[in-house]
This record gives structure tokens, C-alpha cells and sequence, in this order.
């Protein structure tokens, strides 16, 4: 009986050690991952690509990044190329959605709404965007379009947590009625 709680001990210690071993890992190997893919797109045509999909990748790594400045470079770039190249109106949402992302994280909200927006027009039934819509109308203290927004988010996915979560700390905050 008293060799089974050093045993429990070690085992237990062990399987903890490995898990930490496992989450350890993942974020390297995904690092790693971003390290790669941005140094290939970097290098590639001369530190700039020149199609708005690559442009959008390059980007992407970099918000992964934290880079938001450079990712707004880019993802402005990408939708002057999109233009160019006759995009299909999704990838011109995707790339809008993404620049309003950029430079909400930046507190830019003012701008980053007028790109949310757009993203909305190239695809009105995108609830990504119109998440991200609200939460920059929350932080310009617009509550009323706010609502609205989550409001139509859950019209499109009934079951979308984050615009349900916002939505009801919303209510409690201004006082509306909210979704159950």
C-alpha cells in the first residue's frame, strides 16, 4: 500500500510532463510553420508577390504575427490586385474582413467598420464579418447597431457562441433584450 502513492506520484508526473511535452511541440511545429511560409512568401518574386491570393497569405501569417501594420500593407495591396485580376466577390470579403481586422487591432475602428462593411457587401451573408462588424460598433459606443449586427448573425448561425456571449453582455450592459 505504501508503494502505490510514490507509483501514483510518478505516474501522474509523468502524464503531466507529456502533455506539457505535446502542447510544447504544437506551438513549435506551428511557429515553425508561420516562420516558413513567410520567409517563402517573402523571398518569392522579389520580397513581393504579385498575386492578391499570395498577398492575402503573406498577411495572414503576419496577423498570426502580430505584425498588423504590415499585414494592412499587404492586405491592401491584395485588394488593389484582386481588383486587377477580377477576384471573385468572396476572396474580395475575405481580404476586406481581414484589413478591418488588422487595423481594429490597431484601434482603428472607424476604418476598420468602413472594411467590414465592404466585405459585407461582397458577401452579405458572411457572419465573420459581421461579428467582427459588431464588436467595432461596440467599441465606437454604437450599441444600438451593435445588437443589430449579432441580431443578424444569429439569423445566419443560430448556434454561433461568440455573437450569443456578446450579445447577452451587451444586454447587460445597455439594457436590451437578448437572444436565450
Amino acid at each position: 500500500m505504501d508503494a502505490l502513492l510514490p507509483q501514483a506520484y510518478l505516474i501522474g508526473l509523468v502524464v503531466l510532463l507529456g502533455a506539457a511535452a505535446v502542447v510544447v511541440a504544437r506551438q513549435i511545429w506551428r511557429v515553425r510553420g508561420d516562420e516558413v511560409t513567410l520567409a517563402k512568401l517573402e523571398r518569392s518574386d522579389a520580397a513581393q508577390p504579385t498575386d492578391a491570393a499570395a498577398l492575402y497569405e503573406l498577411a495572414c501569417v503576419q496577423l498570426r504575427k502580430r505584425l498588423y501594420g504590415q499585414a494592412a500593407e499587404n492586405l491592401k495591396l491584395a485588394i488593389k490586385r484582386a481588383d486587377a485580376q477580377q477576384e471573385p466577390s468572396e476572396a474580395r470579403a475575405l481580404i476586406e474582413n481581414a484589413l478591418g481586422f488588422s487595423l481594429a487591432a490597431q484601434n482603428n475602428y472607424k476604418t476598420a467598420i468602413r472594411h467590414y462593411r465592404l466585405a459585407l457587401q461582397a458577401k452579405p451573408d458572411y457572419p465573420v464579418a459581421l461579428n467582427n462588424l459588431a464588436f467595432a460598433l461596440e467599441k465606437q459606443l454604437k450599441p444600438d447597431e451593435a445588437k443589430e449586427a449579432y441580431d443578424k448573425v444569429l439569423v445566419l448561425e443560430p448556434t454561433n457562441k461568440t455573437a450569443r456571449k456578446r450579445l447577452k453582455l451587451l444586454g447587460r450592459q445597455s439594457g436590451f433584450n437578448t437572444v436565450a
